[in-house]
């Protein structure tokens, strides 16, 4: 069954939780839509495991875009997110409509996804008001990494979780359909969840959320670079393709790969006739 706005909006009233894990290709993408995951987030996350940089800082509108194209022709039923990356929205209302239709026309993405409370509500009501869905990103926002001083856990004051409180429903307000909260505490993500209307993502932030997510290399064990304390290892895939490029290397050299059956055949009478 489609996964749209609305059905994952009405999973929040349902109570039935909404599973979200991130993907940057076709192949990715067809294996978690066969998986049954509700939501696929083409993340900008895409900016360190795919393409080998320290943050999401450069990644660019057509990185998004190639990336996400590709997701979407993979994903027949789950509902495709993706990120509009750093300065393609906080320099203005009309650049985060254009680059947020970029991603819908070019990227066939489902809905666009940015990070900010009030400061970007402007932004989320224009995007909307043209006919985009919109994703919100609190808490740790990653394209904000240099401001927060490193990857650290947000709202554990009272200031700032009031500060989040009060931008939760300020995105709700501007018209976001659903809101990812990243490194929050428990509990405190937990009474957002329960303060508003639009379902919570959580990535960090309990299992008190509406759903979850979760970039997939980390969930599968194939990023190494660095492990969250929220990230579970589901699989040891990296191990698996460790083992199994060991042995096709092994195989190559001592010249059991390729045998017989992986070979295609031509008639002896032919060959003769080449001498």
């Amino acid at each position: 069954m489609k996964n749209t706005t609305t059905s994952i909006m009405q999973m929040k009233n349902s109570g039935h939780k909404i599973s979200m894990l991130t993907a940057y290709d076709y192949t990715t993408a067809r294996l978690l839509d066969e998986a049954g995951v509700n939501t696929i987030l083409v993340g900008d996350s895409l900016g360190n495991v795919i393409l080998g940089y320290e943050d999401t800082i450069s990644v660019t509108v057509e990185d998004m875009i190639h990336h996400s194209a590709a997701v979407a022709r993979g994903a027949k039923n789950a509902l495709v997110v993706t990120d509009l990356p750093f300065m393609s929205y906080q320099t203005s209302v009309y650049d985060a409509v254009v680059n947020a239709g970029r991603l819908m026309k070019e990227g066939r993405a489902g809905a666009v996804k940015l990070e900010g409370g009030k400061e970007v509500c402007p932004q989320i009501k224009a995007i909307v008001s043209a006919g985009i869905p919109v994703v919100a990103h609190l808490g740790l926002t990653p394209q904000s990494i240099n401001t927060f001083g490193g990857f650290k856990v947000q709202g554990k004051t009272e200031t700032a979780a009031k500060k989040l409180i009060e931008d939760a429903k300020a995105v709700e307000e501007a018209g976001a359909f659903l809101l990812v909260l990243e490194c929050v505490p428990a509990k405190l993500a937990k009474l957002v969840t329960e303060s508003i209307n639009i379902p919570t993502i959580g990535i960090g932030a309990g299992a008190g959320c509406d759903g979850q997510v979760l970039v997939i290399y980390d969930m599968l064990g194939m990023f190494s670079d660095f492990k969250p304390k929220f990230v579970k290892h589901f699989a040891n895939a990296g191990d698996v393709i460790r083992e199994a490029v060991k042995t096709y290397i092994a195989e190559i050299d001592d010249g059991t790969f390729p045998a017989e059956e992986h070979c295609y055949k031509i008639d002896d009478e032919v060959i003769d006739k080449l001498y």
